[in-house]
């Protein structure tokens, strides 16, 4: 029996995982269902598009500026081993726009966004305002998860994009000031091997973060346990699933986009 405890705890584990996934999908499921049927609550909406988009621009900006410098940097350091320092604009860029911008991008709106939108839910359930709601004939689902789920899903694309010219603009800025590049032949190199599907790929990708973090971000929430211990496990469980599934995720999608 001894050598089959381990296996025994690790089946436990894998089945807890698989069953929590399955928990989650559901709530996002049952999420989108209720997006399309009344009542609406436009105001909510638009509350959690500016917490969610405005509000995450600084830091989203700000790793997006320092993550394209750093990698103009690191591909200028690999080319000239091979003497392909020309390829520096391009790479950068294509790097930014198809990895780096989303990816990032989804982990610090992870960061920020799912564990604030948890923290509120799981206060709102401690507090017993859920159940509140629910004696005013109000859906928690339709009043809380959804508008927090579409704002996050429209919104992120947007953080991408804007991510993404940062970046850029940091290559560039590395590009010219610290590496010797001249400006016209640096955009010219960037605009030429950059693809527009590239561009499409990356916006794809925000939305299903987007999606990704309002879920987990609610989900956690709305079930967390009473108590301040609850809320603060309810708060770490929603970052850590919404970061895991937001690289996992990403894997998948540049697996169908780009396996061709």
């Amino acid at each position: 029996m001894s050598l089959l405890s381990p296996l025994a705890a690790l089946g436990r584990t894998t089945q807890a995982a698989l069953a929590a996934i399955g928990r989650l999908a559901l709530f996002g499921a049952e999420a989108v269902s209720h997006m399309f049927r009344p009542p609406f609550y436009p105001r909510e909406f638009l509350l959690a598009l500016m917490q969610v988009g405005w509000f995450s621009l600084p830091v989203v900006g700000m790793t997006a500026l320092f993550t394209g410098g750093a990698l103009a940097l690191q591909i200028y350091a690999g080319g000239a081993r091979f003497s392909a320092e020309a390829v520096v604009p391009s790479i950068t860029a294509i790097g930014m726009v198809r990895e780096l911008g989303p990816v990032l991008g989804g982990l610090m709106v992870a960061a920020r966004v799912a564990s604030s939108i948890a923290a509120e839910m799981g206060t709102m359930k401690v507090t017993e305002q859920l159940d509140a709601l629910v004696t005013l004939s109000t859906h928690p689902m339709k009043y809380l998860t959804v508008p927090r789920v579409l704002a996050a899903t429209l919104a992120v694309p947007v953080l991408v994009a804007t991510g993404d010219s940062i970046g850029i603009l940091g290559g560039y800025l590395v590009g010219v000031n610290r590496l010797g590049f001249n400006p016209a032949t640096y955009l010219t190199n960037t605009t030429q091997y950059l693809e527009v599907f590239d561009v499409i790929s990356g916006l794809i990708k925000g939305a299903v973060f987007g999606f990704i973090i309002a879920i987990c971000g609610c989900f956690y929430g709305m079930n967390s346990a009473r108590g301040a211990q609850g809320v603060g496990r309810a708060t770490k469980s929603a970052v850590v699933a919404a970061s895991v599934l937001i690289l996992a995720s990403n894997y998948i999608l540049t697996e169908v986009f780009f396996s061709a």
